[in-house]
């Protein structure tokens, strides 16, 4: 056999083996989308155990499950493998599945695949905060979704001060008071200035709202002791929650210069409730 012969007889070989080889590597990817398949099916079985069973095995095999995930969680007509869906994305830990999530929580009838979605979320750290802050600027939402995202906010906190510090300038008050509340974290292990005077500014804010966020979180630190004399001045706010808050987070603080301000409160205080947390701040300041 000549030299061309050969040379022929070798490239038929090689192009044989190589046609061979990509067949078997679309076998492979078609057996493991099957298998995907299947693993999705299994997360609207009504037994628990093979949920959880189906779901831990979609996590390892990651991101290749997730195109099927994500159809399933937005799509599905069954609930149980919406719920499902989402939780197993938590398992995953894939940013790219975050918008879905969020259009779940967002979308989604079912209270639970919401909930579920909101812990997926959480995990995302400072990815999601920027997705979050959106969902809360948003006008169309239900006080559960906008809870559902600030609650997001605050199990995120310090994982993502920069972008928590700059939502609690945000004009959008349920997206400055969700960040506030979110900063406690955050200020607890640090000495951020800048946090602490965002807290500062928050506790006087013209929203009612965003300034309870702010009493409440003077109330869970020990850091801010320059608001305390502002807490007590909050005593006399013409606003019922605001006053509830302030002597919650007083007695919180265990703050003795109270006292009296709250024996003088409780001559005047007609809101039976608030009385009565009144008197049991006074005993607890007071022991």
């Amino acid at each position: 056999m000549d030299n061309h012969s050969e040379s022929n007889l070798t490239n038929k070989k090689e192009k044989k083996k190589n046609k061979g080889g990509n067949h078997n590597k679309r076998s492979k990817k078609k057996s493991r989308q099957t298998d995907i398949k299947l693993l999705i099916k299994g997360l609207g079985d009504d037994n628990g155990l093979a949920r959880r069973m189906h779901a831990k095995e979609l996590a390892q095999v990651g991101a290749a499950a997730l195109p099927e995930l994500i159809k399933v969680l937005l799509n599905s007509k069954n609930v149980i493998q919406r719920r499902a869906a989402a939780k197993t994305l938590k398992l995953v830990e894939d940013p790219t599945a975050l918008p879905h999530l969020i259009k779940a929580l967002t979308n989604d009838s079912d209270a639970v695949v919401q909930f579920s979605a909101a812990g997926a979320i959480a995990i995302f750290g400072e990815d999601a905060a920027n997705h979050l802050i959106i969902l809360l600027e948003n006008q169309d939402h239900t006080e559960m979704q906008y809870g559902l995202a600030a609650w997001c906010l605050e199990f995120i906190g310090a994982k993502a001060p920069n972008a928590i510090k700059k939502a609690a300038k945000s004009k959008n008050t349920n997206v400055k008071s969700a960040a506030i509340s979110a900063l406690e974290e955050h200020i607890r292990h640090s000495q951020d200035q800048e946090a602490i005077q965002l807290v500062e500014s928050a506790i006087n804010d013209t929203d009612e709202n965003v300034q309870i966020e702010a009493i409440k979180l003077v109330g869970k630190l020990y850091r801010i002791e320059s608001l305390v004399s502002t807490l007590i001045l909050k005593l006399n706010n013409n606003s019922l929650d605001i006053r509830k808050a302030s002597v919650l987070s007083l007695m919180q603080l265990n703050i003795n210069e109270a006292i009296n301000p709250l024996k003088d409160l409780l001559k005047i205080e007609q809101d039976k409730n608030v009385r009565a947390i009144i008197k049991l701040a006074i005993k607890k300041i007071d022991n």
